[in-house]
C-alpha cells in the first residue's frame, strides 16, 4: 500500500484528498506546515510527497530544496494556478512534477499514480536492457541510477535521469515531445504545459557544467535529438 505525506496548510483539501486516496487504497498522512513537513518527511519512509509551495514557517520551495540532500523520495509540487515561477523553481530543484490548484482530486490521483508507475518500470527496464550506456562524454548506469559527464559525477532528479535515459536509448533518433511526456510523465503532452521543456533545460545545464560539446538539441516543432558526438 503506497503511503502518501501530504504538506498542505488547507486542512479541508487534505481531508478531501485523503478520501480519493483512501478509495484507492493509498495510506495517506498530512501536516500542515513546512518545518513540520520536513520533518516528517525525513521520519515516515512515505513513498510520494505532495508539497504546497506556500506553507507557513517554511516555504515549501524551501522545504524540497532540502529534501532533495536526502534520500531521493518522488514529490509533486502543489502551486497556485498561473504562478509560472514557482514551477520553473520547483523543477530546476527537483520536483518531479506540478499540478496547479485548484485541481480535480481525480486528476491528482492520475499524477499520482503515474509518478509511481514510472519509477516502478524504471526498475523493471533495469532488468531487462542494457545497463551501461556510454554515448558523447556522458555515462548513464541504469542498474545504479549513477551518470556523469566527462568523468564528473551528474546527480538528476528520477524524471531527468529517465528522460535522459530515453535520449540516449534513442540516441542519433528524434524523440517527440510526446512520446516523451507519455513514457516519462505519464501523460499526453499537453499544449501549454512546459514541465518537459524544464526537466531538459536542467539536464542541458547539469551537463554543460563538465562539457561543452552540446548533447541534446531540440528540434522545434518535432521533439529532442540526443546527439552521438558533440558538435
Amino acid at each position: 500500500m503506497p503511503k502518501i505525506l501530504m504538506i498542505d496548510d488547507d486542512t479541508e483539501l487534505t481531508q478531501l484528498v485523503a478520501e480519493y486516496l483512501a478509495l484507492d487504497g493509498f495510506e495517506f498522512e498530512a501536516v500542515h506546515d513546512g518545518e513540520q513537513g520536513l520533518a516528517r518527511a525525513n521520519d515516515s519512509n512515505c513513498d510520494l510527497i505532495l508539497l504546497d509551495v506556500m506553507l507557513p514557517k517554511r516555504d515549501g520551495l524551501s522545504v524540497l530544496k532540502a529534501l532533495r540532500q536526502g534520500p531521493y523520495c518522488p514529490v509533486l509540487m502543489l502551486t497556485a494556478r498561473g504562478d509560472d515561477i514557482d514551477r520553473i523553481l520547483g523543477l530546476e530543484l527537483g520536483a518531479d512534477d506540478y499540478l496547479a490548484k485548484p485541481f480535480n482530486p481525480r486528476e491528482l490521483v492520475a499524477r499520482i499514480k503515474a509518478i509511481l508507475r514510472r519509477i516502478e518500470l524504471l526498475q523493471q527496464e533495469q532488468h531487462d536492457l542494457s545497463p551501461l550506456l556510454e554515448l558523447n562524454e556522458v555515462r548513464l548506469n541504469a542498474q545504479n541510477r549513477q551518470v556523469s559527464c566527462a568523468g564528473h559525477p551528474i546527480s538528476l532528479t528520477a524524471t531527468e535521469f529517465q528522460l535522459l535515459e530515453q535520449l540516449m536509448r534513442r540516441a542519433g533518433e528524434v524523440v517527440s515531445k510526446d512520446d516523451l511526456s507519455r513514457a516519462v510523465l505519464g501523460r499526453r503532452l499537453q499544449q501549454y504545459d512546459r514541465s518537459l521543456d524544464m526537466h531538459i533545460s536542467n539536464i542541458r545545464k547539469k551537463l554543460a557544467q563538465h562539457s561543452q560539446s552540446e548533447k541534446i538539441q531540440t528540434l522545434r516543432g518535432s521533439g529532442y535529438l540526443f546527439l552521438m558526438e558533440g558538435s
